[in-house]
């Protein structure tokens, strides 16, 4: 028989416009905690270099996509920059149902798909802000990874990101890396505690009503 966990897993939810820092500080947490599993999207974009296949994304065609979502397989997905985008259900499902947290990387659209899913009430959205729209123009340009077009398209799109941020449960300005990641921390060290992460508590609650009976 297998036993409840003390803890469900949360869904942690971090968004922000491209260069805000979201991805830097997805890779601090893992190794924060070890045990936070990323979600793994899967996408139909070709792979860059030195990505692979089933780690960084699974890398699929518009036609397997488009299949999984049909067929309910997706929990969120979104068309981003001309490729589709989305989280398959099923590895996300087992992860919290054996108490582990899923660390989502995506964008506010997925967001908004998770919350409103059945596994909302397991969701735990962060946004993080830039602390200026020419720092955030100027990380663009120096992480060195995108064409000045595409740049600019990404610049563009940011206040569409930025217009959603009280959609979230929790807004962070990344000034320091350091200090928004101690923030984070900390955040998702109480929401682990909520009463809805813990399914053994009406058990317990149950044992601690029947002992009192006794005393009666």
């Amino acid at each position: 028989m297998t036993q409840t966990p003390d803890r469900r897993g949360l869904l942690v939810i971090l968004s922000s416009p491209s260069g805000a820092g979201k991805s830097t500080l997805a890779k601090r947490l893992m190794t924060w905690d070890p045990s936070l599993q990323f979600s793994v999207s899967a996408t139909t974009r070709a792979p860059r270099a030195g990505e692979v296949d089933e780690k960084d994304y699974y890398f699929v065609s518009e036609t397997t996509f488009r299949k999984w979502v049909t067929e309910g397989e997706m929990l969120e997905h979104a068309h981003v920059f001309g490729n589709n985008y989305g989280s398959p259900k099923a590895p996300v499902e087992a992860a919290i149902g054996s108490g582990r947290d899923v660390l989502f990387d995506i964008d506010w659209q997925g967001a908004q798909q998770i919350r409103t899913s059945a596994l909302g009430s397991h969701t735990l959205s962060i946004f993080i802000l830039p602390p200026s729209i020419p720092e955030l123009h100027r990380r663009l340009v120096t992480r060195g990874q995108d064409t000045p077009e595409t740049i600019a398209k990404r610049m563009r799109k940011s206040w569409d990101e930025i217009s959603h941020w009280d959609g979230y449960d929790y807004v962070l300005i990344n000034d320091s890396l350091a200090d928004t990641e101690e923030k984070l921390k900390t955040i998702i060290t109480a929401e682990r505690m909520r009463v809805a992460q813990q399914p053994r508590l009406s058990d317990h609650v149950r044992t601690l009503q029947s002992q009192f009976e006794d005393l009666s």
